[in-house]
C-alpha cells in the first residue's frame, strides 16, 4: 500500500520563508506533494535550492506583476502532465493563482484564490474565479477524473472556521455570497476533508499579522483540503499545523494509504 503526504502552504513570499527556514522544515515534513501559494516571485529571483531539489520536480507559475500571488508545486513523482486548468487564458491567467497536476486519472488542484477585501470589483472576481473553478472541475468528473483540490480559499466556510464570526460578517472572507459559494461547491460532492474527520475542531491557518493575533489565535481556517468521493475512501487523515512559523498561514496536510 503506497502512502502519500500532500502539504499546501500559503507561504507569504518564498523568498521570506527560506529566510525564515523552509529548507529545514521541508527537511522535518517530508511531503511527497507540496503544493505552495503567494510564491510571490518570478523564478529567476529564487534561490537555487528552491529551483532544483531533488527528488522533487518543481514547477512555479508567476504572476506578470512582480511580487505578487503567485504558486508552485513540488512533486516527488513526475506527473504526466502541468496546466493551468481554468485559467490558461483570460482574465485569471496573468495572476499566476492555479496550477494542475495529473497523474492518470487523478488531478492536484494547487490553488490561490483573489482575495475581495480592495473593492468590489475585486470581489466580483474573487467570485468569478469561484464559479469558473466549480465549472471546470465539474467537466473533469464528467471525463471520470478524481480530484484533489487545495490551497487559500480566502473564504471561512462557517462559524466555526473563524474566531470572530459576528464582527466579520461584513468583510469579504466571510460574506454570505462566499459562503454560499463554498455550501454549493461541498454539496456537488467537493468534500472538505478536515471538516469531514473533525466536525467540531476549532482550529485556524491564517492569522493577521496585526495586534498579537496568532498569540491569542484569534484567526480564520482559510486553506483546505477538498477531495471528490473516489479519493475520500483512501484518505488517513488531514491536520493543519499551526505550530509551524514562517507565514502568517500556517502548513496543512492530507495523507493518504492509495
Amino acid at each position: 500500500m503506497l502512502k502519500m503526504k500532500i502539504v499546501s502552504w500559503n507561504v507569504n513570499g518564498l523568498r521570506s520563508a527560506y529566510r525564515k527556514g523552509f529548507l529545514q522544515w521541508l527537511e522535518a515534513s517530508q511531503p511527497d506533494l507540496l503544493c505552495l501559494q503567494e510564491v510571490r516571485a518570478f523564478p529567476p529571483q529564487l534561490p537555487v535550492e528552491l529551483l532544483t531539489h531533488p527528488p522533487y520536480h518543481i514547477t512555479y507559475l508567476a504572476a506578470e506583476k512582480a511580487g505578487y500571488s503567485g504558486v508552485g508545486t513540488w512533486a516527488r513523482e513526475k506527473p504526466d502532465s502541468r496546466h493551468q486548468a481554468f485559467a490558461e487564458e483570460g482574465e485569471f491567467a496573468p495572476e499566476g493563482r492555479v496550477l494542475c497536476h495529473e497523474w492518470q486519472n487523478l488531478l492536484l488542484l494547487n490553488l490561490y484564490v483573489p482575495n475581495g477585501r480592495q473593492s468590489d470589483e475585486r470581489l466580483r472576481y474573487k467570485m468569478r474565479f469561484y464559479e469558473r473553478c466549480r465549472q471546470w472541475c465539474d467537466r473533469q468528473r464528467e471525463k471520470g477524473y478524481e480530484l484533489i483540490v487545495c490551497g487559500d480559499f480566502n473564504t471561512a466556510h462557517r462559524e466555526i472556521d473563524l474566531a470572530r464570526p459576528e464582527a466579520n460578517r461584513h468583510l469579504s472572507g466571510f460574506l454570505p455570497e462566499e459562503c454560499a459559494w463554498l455550501d454549493r461547491w461541498t454539496q456537488a460532492g467537493y468534500i472538505d476533508v478536515f471538516r469531514h474527520l473533525y466536525p467540531d475542531r476549532i482550529q485556524y491557518s491564517w492569522w493577521s499579522m496585526r495586534g498579537g493575533a496568532r498569540q491569542r489565535n484569534v484567526g480564520w481556517r482559510l486553506d483546505y483540503f477538498f477531495v471528490t468521493e473516489g479519493v475520500l475512501d483512501n484518505v488517513r487523515d488531514c491536520q493543519i499545523h499551526d505550530d509551524v512559523l514562517g507565514s502568517d498561514h500556517c502548513p496543512i496536510s492530507l495523507d493518504l494509504r492509495m
